[in-house]
């Protein structure tokens, strides 16, 4: 599995590069590339064929390998197929929590300050996300909710997956910020490495 961290890593970086470079073929190939790792990676760790949580988990993977292809294009019915896809990945996040087993008043107490975050992401966004505003509305509510589980499920599935959780919301915060705010290469410079590390995190973690 380190191998397919590695490469996934390798891919990434490549990615990172052709983003810069504004190389659209070798932004597709290397994108492609690294999301195939974080889905090997579930695969190796045995999840397609483990316990209902692991399946959830993987089935989560795929959906944000699909996510990924669908960002690759910047037109908005691609990058509403993206975040459908993305919102998908974060249920089955969900899902995997709920069956591993969440502790109400962890989750609770997690949820507290992560309805602070999304407020104030949202009002960030609200002025600038136009026609797209419930979908992403609804995308920050899910997003909030994954976290609030994994942390809620920290006795039954560790800190490692509570970190993912986290990073995933990190990087998020970079693609809304490329989207809506302020577009440019540093957004994925500082989100992609948290992304891909998030999934990779998702699928080792939950082996």
């Amino acid at each position: 599995m380190i191998g397919v961290a590695v490469a996934t890593a390798l891919c990434m970086a490549v990615l990172v590069a052709c983003e810069y470079r504004h190389h659209l073929v070798g932004k597709a190939v290397s994108k492609t590339l690294a999301s195939a790792g974080f889905v090997a990676m579930g695969v190796l760790a045995g999840l397609p064929l483990g316990t209902p949580a692991q399946i959830a988990v993987f089935v989560g993977l795929l959906f944000g390998a699909a996510g990924d292809l669908f960002l690759l294009s910047r037109e908005k019915r691609w990058f509403l197929a993206g975040l459908g896809s993305f919102l998908l990945n974060h249920v089955a996040y969900v899902v995997a929590f709920g069956l591993l087993g969440v502790r109400p008043l962890l989750a609770l107490g997690a949820a507290v300050p992560l309805v602070g975050i999304a407020y104030v992401v949202w009002r960030w966004l609200s002025a600038r996300v136009g026609s797209m505003a419930k979908p992403v509305m609804a995308y920050i509510a899910v997003i909030s909710a994954m976290v609030a589980c994994a942390a809620g499920a920290l006795d039954t599935a560790g800190p490692v997956l509570l970190g993912a959780a986290v990073l995933f919301f990190a990087s998020d915060l970079c693609v809304a910020r490329d989207r809506f705010v302020s577009p440019g290469p540093e957004n994925r410079l500082v989100g992609l490495p948290l992304y891909y590390g998030a999934q990779l995190l998702f699928a080792w973690g939950a082996g």
